[in-house]
């Protein structure tokens, strides 16, 4: 029997870009569903993770994989067979995961904060953020990828708020190329990827859904 694999994300999340990200690295073959958020989640996505009722929701053969993190592993580890993800040294991926927990804890409230936010709230948002990436810079170093010469696991993690970045600095009216010239390069190296460059949006459009976003919860 075929392996049913079901991905149920939404089109601008750059956690849903992971998934589809350490799919495509490993060839398999999957359905995407695009979920409404904002007006209309599925009777399958609330089934599938009733606890957050939140994508990206992983179905592998009937049975649902949530948390982005939690499914690159799993696809990892199941697919183990082409292009390894996760460093197979226990102190390297303890590295790793500790730098993707990072990634989750700060960088996406920040940015969001870089967009949603005015006046002292939102000064204090762009210097975090370009805070943040700078310690993420150093952890990346002279190295092409976060793992070494390989693209892996923590490139996947990061890689999906590259595609917010624009709009991150368009709305927050700051640049983070002149601070984090490396970290740019290495985004755009990885977009050279075509798992990358086939799973993240087009930046513009990414825009216009804050645009979308600032409207829905009167952000002026």
């Amino acid at each position: 029997m075929a392996e049913e694999v079901i991905l149920l994300n939404f089109w601008p999340s750059m956690f849903g870009m992971r998934t589809m990200i350490a799919l495509k690295e490993k060839e398999v073959k999957y359905e995407h569903r695009e979920e409404d958020l904002i007006n209309n989640k599925s009777a399958l996505l609330l089934e599938m993770n009733p606890i957050y009722k939140k994508i990206p929701v992983l179905i592998h053969n009937g049975k649902p994989i949530c948390e982005s993190v939690i499914q690159v592993q799993y696809i990892d580890e199941i697919w183990s067979d082409k292009n390894p993800l996760l460093p197979k040294d226990p102190y390297q991926r303890a590295q790793a995961l500790f730098w993707a927990d990072f990634i989750d804890k700060k960088l996406y409230v920040c940015g969001r904060k870089t967009w949603a936010t005015k006046g002292e709230e939102q000064e204090e948002a762009k210097k975090e953020f370009i805070g943040i990436l700078k310690t993420l810079q150093s952890e990346l170093g002279d190295k092409p990828y976060f793992g070494g010469d390989r693209f892996g696991f923590l490139d996947i993690v990061l890689i999906g708020f590259y595609s917010w970045f624009p709009a991150y600095q368009k709305f927050g009216n700051f640049s983070i190329e002149p601070e984090c010239s490396k970290l740019m390069d290495w985004g755009k190296r990885c977009m050279e990827r075509e798992s990358v460059a086939t799973s993240l949006p087009d930046p513009e459009r990414v825009g216009g859904f804050i645009l979308q976003l600032k409207k829905l919860y009167g952000i002026e």
